[in-house]
């Protein structure tokens, strides 16, 4: 009997426009201590199922028919003080944000032993060393601290590791992970990733994993299911989804990745057209029917269409998978001609230096930066939470000045001059797109007006009748209908918002934009339709875009040039190709061996790197990133200050090991079978 057994699962919400099916049928099997990941978009039910699992439907939520057959008893038909006891005893659950989790005004140790003493296992003493044991598993250092601190002392990967300590404490059989990683830092994400294989080695305990980041399911799952609009549509070996994907829309999620080594002037990104249906909304027949182009009339849109066997283990939701070409790369698209870049020098920083005072005391977010981007080009910077790339972006921007240092923008010096005090035409030259897009939209206003203003703002349309116009061919140039621009935010999905927030910072023909991680929350067909706007736009205006990302294979697609980034100064830096090939700085190895890959035909050298990053108010006298270096040269890395060795014309690297000894540093990547399909 399999663990965990869905069978033909419906689940409906009462709204305010009668019933709607959020999962029409689903039909599911995890076996004991089996790792299962379940990828899809927003809107396809995902979170929907682990709630179902769990019970927590909520007044206007309820199960209609079939089972959630769990160690052979129906948690469907259990009562309230059964599901109680399963709940956190047989089944964990640990959600995306760890802070909604865990309760501010109470120290770790005090809600860890409430676990154990909740499910009747232990005594206050026993609890404690349970508590203790359990945050040593996890890798947290001196557990005995860390009992005795708030969240809010500490980071976003520490909260996430007391969490899942917090799930394990009962020895769960089933562990639900609903988005565990989103937001954080990449080393801090395979750490956590890493945590979980070992942790389900050592207890045993079944992983029941759902997310919309392929490469992250493609590290810790074994099998792999992908859900479209509340149905199972494909279910297989992961090896064997990545190779061979049969489902439609499953290729259209895998043509939406930057694939391993493509870059943007040979490999396009295909996103797939339209959006999920809304609940209940979708066919009877084919859910995808509409987004799908393969679909045959009379075919795909006859009858309900059931899983099908694919091969060994492999089970589609496709009337016409056998029918279907193989999955071909993308033909390669010309854009090193139409981007047209030249080597004027359109931003450049020297020595440039932010300091915040703190009490007596200085924090260091910025320590001479030396960089610079070119007309045409994209520049990346990558690298940890608390680098520095934010506070040099907002200097950039006009949204802070720097204390030391100097700042060219199109030839005029800005380090020390805010927004409020350059000229309205650089203003509008330096422009910058967020991470989220809420924050740039009022929600009062429809989503025209920001558009509207800031034409007016930078006096390029003066008269009401200009500016309309210029809001439509904005409107236009993103890929949005005219009508949205009376739309209020709240009726606009994520990547329309997205759009909007282009279209606000392109309203001034800005000859510098700022992207900080404005693809990062979206779901990778949305990331795909963004990235390639962002592009297109770009060739067309000649555009330089400085990118900041914590996703590496996102950089390596789409970057001409990269800075890395440590504790607020440049590692390294050099052209996108130099930067993913030895010799690399040990910090840029350790970014690298941690990003997750969509493909697991790809094997990774896993570097784990320890501890947290120093604080800037405390930074080290030597290498900044010699408290965490596993390459560690000697005593000279905590005393001196690395020189600058250049590795290559345009490749710099700061660090004391000698080039030619990170010349013989194996590849971060290393292919293990065939190269997949797709």
């Amino acid at each position: 009997m399999p663990l965990l057994s869905i069978r033909d699962l419906r689940v409906e919400y009462r709204t305010s426009r009668g019933t709607v099916a959020a999962i029409p049928e689903f039909s599911l099997d995890i076996e004991a201590g089996e790792s299962f990941g379940l990828v899809g978009e927003s809107g396809c039910g995902k979170s929907t199922l682990i709630l179902a699992i769990m019970g927590y439907m909520g007044r206007n939520g309820a199960i209609t028919r079939g089972q959630i057959l769990f160690e052979g008893q129906d948690l469907v038909r259990a009562g309230a003080e059964e599901l109680r006891r399963i709940r956190g005893g047989r089944i964990a659950i640990v959600y995306q944000e760890p802070a909604t989790a865990l309760n501010p005004s109470m120290t770790i140790g005090a809600q860890l032993v409430e676990v154990p003493l909740a499910h009747g296992m232990s005594s206050m003493v026993e609890a404690r060393r349970q508590a203790a044991h359990v945050l040593a598993d996890v890798h947290l250092p001196d557990p005995d601290s860390v009992m005795r601190r708030y969240p809010h002392q500490l980071s976003g990967g520490q909260k996430q590791r007391v969490v899942i300590a917090m799930a394990l404490l009962a020895n769960p059989a089933l562990l639900l992970l609903d988005e565990p990683t989103t937001g954080l830092d990449v080393t801090v994400e395979a750490t956590v990733l890493d945590l979980l294989n070992e942790l389900r080695a050592k207890y045993g305990t079944a992983l029941f994993y759902i997310s919309h980041n392929l490469g992250v399911i493609a590290q810790v799952c074994e099998r792999i299911g992908v859900m479209y609009a509340g149905k199972l549509v494909e279910d297989a070996p992961a090896a064997g989804l990545f190779r061979t994907p049969r489902h439609p829309y499953t290729r259209g999620l895998l043509a939406s990745l930057p694939r391993s080594g493509a870059d943007k002037r040979g490999a396009p990104l295909l996103p797939i057209p339209g959006v999920v249906p809304a609940a209940g909304r979708a066919p009877a027949s084919c859910g995808f029917l509409s987004r799908c182009g393969h679909a045959a009339a009379g075919v795909c849109d006859a009858a309900v269409v059931p899983l099908l066997l694919a091969g060994p283990g492999h089970l589609v939701r496709c009337a016409r998978w056998a029918d279907l070409p193989e999955m071909a790369a993308p033909s390669p698209v010309a854009r090193a001609d139409a981007v047209a870049a030249t080597d004027e020098i359109v931003m450049e920083a020297h020595d440039l230096t932010r300091v915040y005072p703190v009490g007596r005391r200085q924090l260091l977010a910025n320590d001479r930066l030396t960089l610079a981007a070119r007309r045409g080009h994209v520049l990346a910077i990558v690298g940890e939470s608390g680098s520095g790339k934010s506070t040099f972006a907002k200097v950039l921007a006009g949204l802070d000045t720097a204390t030391g240092g100097s700042l060219s923008v199109l030839g005029k010096e800005v380090a020390a001059r805010p927004a409020r005090r350059r000229a309205a035409a650089l203003v509008a030259a330096v422009q910058m797109v967020f991470q989220n897009p809420d924050g740039t939209l009022n929600p009062s206003h429809p989503v025209g007006w920001p558009l509207a203003r800031a034409l007016h703002k930078f006096g390029i349309a003066r008269d009401r009748r200009a500016a309309e116009a210029r809001v439509s061919a904005l409107l236009d140039m993103v890929r949005l209908p005219v009508s949205l621009r009376h739309a209020l935010p709240r009726q606009l999905s994520g990547g329309q918002k997205q759009r909007i927030a282009i279209a606000r910072a392109f309203a001034g023909n800005p000859e510098l934009l700022i992207a900080d991680e404005p693809v990062s929350a979206l779901d990778v067909s949305v990331q795909a339709a963004v990235i390639n706007l962002l592009l297109r736009i770009q060739e067309e205006h000649r555009t330089t875009l400085v990118f900041i990302s914590h996703d590496l294979g996102l950089v390596r697609y789409l970057a001409d040039e990269v800075v890395v980034m440590y504790l607020g100064q440049v590692m390294e830096a050099g052209p996108v190709s130099a930067l993913f090939e030895p010799p690399y700085h040990p910090y840029t190895e350790a970014l690298l061996s941690a990003a997750p890959v969509p493909d697991p035909q790809i094997r990774t050298t896993r570097i784990r790197l320890e501890g947290e990053i120093p604080s800037p108010l405390n930074v080290p006298p030597g290498c900044r990133f010699a408290t965490r270096c596993p390459r560690k040269f000697g005593r000279i890395c905590d005393d001196t200050p690395p020189p600058l060795r250049e590795a290559a014309a345009g490749h710099l690297i700061h660090c004391h090991i000698p080039i030619e000894e990170l010349r013989r540093v194996p590849p971060v990547f290393a292919t293990t079978g065939p190269a997949p399909a797709g």
